[in-house]
């Protein structure tokens, strides 16, 4: 009986783990969410796509610095990991910073709507690469579930109404390719282990993230964009678009399998339109807020066969 009533309490505990997992999963991909409105603020200012994606990558490293700073204040130290995890770890930085090159470029030439139409195809490549890492197809539900929510995507981005047709391709495929790179970081966040602090961990894939946007921005710190005014939204791009995913995917990803950690992410749009809604002004019709209600419906989904194994277990103790 003792073994049972153990065996049932572990149950129980992972089961609120892969709740509480989620949770993190789904507030790192609403933070992603303030990304478009500070794109286009920040292109409306006269600042480039390359230079906002230099700026996401410096301060979001610093940012895990000053984290950094204050573990060690608090008895913290730096952890020896090893050349190869680390050189994993930046390859995550490389991963979400190329995600912003391209998401950046596309935001720049497509109508928003578009973009983010195409971006949202992380949710089933994130099916994909778990079938090919575990080499088992994913559950039903899953399958399911990221239908449901790339149905509510094209009706909460707007996107009925357009098409895809007559945009330029180069920008449609960076669109496509940011889906890809995106899906890749949120499925491999959880697959990468480290024994370190998370602020240590974030600084070395911030590490990886400013070798990346070195390609497209080699002269960002001695360009004198900072004077000309890219501030505040260095500081909005870096928090929300490096410190928080990385920190929150990072947390939760391990706990989560790798195609449910790309549906959970879907929270990146309906945040995105809010967003959009309060601090550009840009108006939601009925179909857009159904569409956002399909999309929650859809992650909501995908959570059922956790919750209902919490409950069980509840229900035998």
């Amino acid at each position: 009986m003792e073994q049972i009533a153990c065996k049932q309490g572990v149950q129980a505990k992972g089961s609120h783990r892969q709740l509480v997992a989620a949770l993190q999963v789904f507030a790192g991909g609403a933070c992603y969410g303030a990304m478009a409105t500070t794109y286009k603020l920040a292109y409306a200012s006269g600042f480039t796509s390359s230079q906002v994606v230099a700026s996401q990558a410096w301060f979001g490293c610093l940012f895990f610095a000053l984290a950094f700073g204050i573990h060690c204040v608090r008895g913290g130290q730096w952890e020896r990991i090893g050349i190869k995890r680390g050189l994993k770890l930046m390859g995550l930085g490389a991963l979400t910073c190329l995600t912003s090159i391209l998401y950046c470029y596309a935001m720049s030439v497509l109508p928003a709507p578009v973009a983010l139409t195409l971006l949202f195809q992380f949710t089933w490549m994130g099916l994909i690469w778990q079938t090919i890492m575990t080499r088992r197809a994913p559950k039903a539900l899953e399958v399911v579930s990221a239908l449901v929510i790339l149905c509510g995507t094209v009706f909460a981005s707007g996107v009925y109404k357009t098409g895809l047709a007559g945009y330029d391709p180069i920008a449609l495929l960076c669109a496509l390719g940011a889906a890809v790179s995106c899906s890749l970081f949120v499925t491999l966040s959880g697959r990468v282990k480290v024994e370190c602090s998370n602020e240590q961990r974030g600084m070395i894939v911030c590490a990886g993230s400013i070798a990346m946007s070195l390609t497209v921005c080699p002269d960002y710190i001695i360009s004198g964009v900072l004077a000309q005014g890219i501030l505040p939204f260095a500081v909005i791009a870096g928090f929300f678009g490096l410190l928080c995913p990385v920190l929150l995917f990072g947390l939760g990803t391990p706990y989560l399998p790798a195609g449910l950690s790309t549906v959970m992410a879907a929270a990146e749009l309906p945040a995105g339109l809010l967003i959009a809604m309060i601090v550009l002004g840009e108006p939601l019709g009925v179909i857009e807020w159904l569409g956002v209600a399909v999309i929650l419906f859809g992650v909501c989904l995908a959570q059922v066969p956790g919750l209902l194994q919490g409950r069980m277990v509840a229900v035998e103790q």
